[in-house]
This record gives C-alpha cells, structure tokens and sequence, in this order.
C-alpha cells in the first residue's frame, strides 16, 4: 500500500500544470517568499502559478516574471471570513494540481483540505496539519524568512534557499551616491509600530553624509508623505548633492531601479530594504524593534544598524504587537552609519 502511495504521489509530482500559492503580508514579506516560487519555477517551468495574497501586495507582480497571476484576498478587512470562502471557491474552480501556504496558523490545514486540490503543502502546526495536508513541513522561526519559506518546497525541488532576487535593466552605479528612504508602510504606523528614526535624526544623518561628499537621494512613496515633508523642511532649498526624489518613482519597479543604480541605501526594516537585498545594492538597515536574524541574510554587504546596549530588543512580534512607549532601540547614534561607508 505504501509504494502504491508513493507511485500514486510521484505521479501526481510529474503533472504539475497548475499551482497556487498562497502568502499573506506586506510586499516585504512576498519579497521574502520569491526564492520559494523561483525554486518552484526551476523544478517545474512550464507550470502556471498564482499567488493569493493581500491587495496592498499585489505590486510584487511588476518585480518578479515567475508569477503568472495574483488573486487578492483582503484578510484585514471586516469581511474577513467571506473573503476567505472567495480563497475556496477560487482554488476549486482553478483546477490547481498543488497548493503550498506560508502560514503559521493552525487552521491553515482546514483551509487547504477544504480548497479539495491533492497536493497541499503547508507548516507543520501540529496534528492537524499532520492529518489534512499532503506534507507538513518544519516549521522553524528562528531563522531568516526566506530561509523559513523556502522549507515549503525543498521536499520537491532538493533546491537550498537562495536571497531574494529582483531583476532590473542594468546600470553602472552612481559613484558616491546613496539612496536614503525614511519611512515605514502607513499599516505599520497605524499600528503603532514604530521602526525608524524622527525627521530630525534623518535630518542630523543627512547633513553628516553631504559633509563627508555623498550624493543623497531622498525617496519614497504616497504613505511617506508627510515625514518626506518633514525632513524636507529642515534642509536648506538647493542644497548642493541633496536630490529630494519623492514623487519621481511611479511604481515598485522605479524604486527598485533607483536603489540597484545607487551605491548603498540606508532605510529602516521595511520592504525598501528588502528591495535592495534583492538588487544587490549595500544596505544600511536601522534595526529597532525588530529582529535583524530573521529579516536580512547573513551577508557582508547587508549591515543591520542596531543600539547594542537596548537589552529588550528585539520584542516586535516575538512579545509585542505593537513598540513600547521608551523607543530605547531606536536610540542609535547616526555615526554609526559612517563606520561603513
């Protein structure tokens, strides 16, 4: 019986046509999921691949060709539940041969065995996951989140994690140019989760730079508004190598361009980062709240920016929803960032 399975199971491997995949999050976080598909893709390039996820992500088809559709599910809305029942009735009327989730949560099973596909690949959360899907696999947090996602397909592909990768034209890069994007997603504002410096502390790093000859390019997008504003307004008009570049990046592609054509960025722990991880461009990554270990790779052009004598970083999401009130970890000298430049 059990090589019966086996056969009937390789089978199934050898005729993957279609596949959803499904992972919810900020567009960072499906940054963080690419060396998943892209390994996927390797294994089976002739497979059609749809990738659900949340609208506020849908941009992270204009930086990748491996997706060939988006099916936007809105998770955080109030209509939450009926949004899912639209995840199932997609997934059954796709046909799909295979579906693989990202996620922790321990009904993810349910909602893979209910979409009725054969093949559901998934986070081992426990005995039920063990029961209702194809392959549970390890599910281990404490590690970089590419790395962690990548589990999902290495039963199939035998690929290792890769980083991130994102393919633009190719440029030469600017001499003595960075690119510095201050902000964080207006969620994570709205939330109360607050990963950057004050408009002063950009302010104070900014002049500091321009002193020793850099080339600034100040960028971001429609929730940066105000706090580009902010920064702007505390720096003199024509200032010489001081580009106020907000509003001139369209889209994700822009942006992405942009940084791989700057020599370094400096931002905080935000999708931006994770967009110069995946153009290979030096980052310089204020890291508060968050923890560097699981959010960058292990990679000497990749420099977390920290305040080591913060004892209770990181706590975002391993024990807080939200940053506390002190901001301790984001105390950070701005002359640490001139020790690597």
């Amino acid at each position: 019986m059990r090589s019966f399975k086996i056969f009937c199971y390789n089978c199934y491997m050898k005729e993957i046509k279609k596949a959803l995949f499904i992972n919810f999050g900020g567009i960072g976080d499906e940054i963080l999921f690419l060396p998943t598909l892209e390994s996927f893709k390797n294994k089976f390039p002739n497979c059609h691949i749809t990738l659900a996820l949340e609208p506020r992500s849908k941009s992270i088809k204009d930086l990748s060709p491996i997706i060939d559709e988006i099916l936007a599910i809105d998770i955080k809305s109030s209509k939450k539940y009926f949004q899912l029942l639209k995840l199932i009735f997609e997934a059954r009327k796709g046909k799909f041969d295979i579906i693989i989730s990202s996620g922790g949560n321990k009904f993810i099973a349910i909602l893979l065995f209910l979409t009725g596909i054969n093949l559901r690949y998934g986070f081992n959360t426990g005995r039920l996951s063990q029961v209702l899907l194809t392959k549970a696999v390890p599910l281990i947090k404490n590690r970089y989140a590419a790395k962690m996602y990548h589990e999902l397909v290495k039963p199939i592909t035998l690929d290792e994690a890769q980083n991130p990768s994102i393919r633009v034209p190719e440029s030469i890069k600017e001499h003595n140019s960075i690119v510095i994007h201050p902000g964080v997603s207006k969620m994570s504002v709205s939330k109360n989760m607050v990963k950057t410096y004050s408009p002063q502390k950009w302010v104070e790093l900014i002049l500091k730079l321009l002193e020793k000859g850099k080339k600034i390019y100040l960028a971001g997008g429609p929730d940066d508004k105000d706090y580009i504003e902010a920064i702007c307004s505390q720096i003199k008009e024509n200032t010489p190598n001081f580009i106020n570049y907000y509003g001139k990046t369209k889209n994700i592609m822009d942006l992405a361009q942009l940084i791989a054509s700057k020599e370094v960025l400096i931002c905080c722990d935000s999708a931006p980062m994770h967009i110069g991880i995946a153009v290979n461009t030096k980052v310089l990554a204020i890291f508060g709240p968050t923890d560097e270990n699981k959010l960058i790779p292990e990679n000497e052009n990749i420099i977390a920016i920290t305040n080591n004598n913060c004892t209770c970083r990181p706590c975002l999401w391993d024990k807080r929803t939200s940053t506390c009130e002190k901001l301790g970890c984001l105390d950070i000298n701005t002359e640490e960032f001139l020790r690597y430049l």
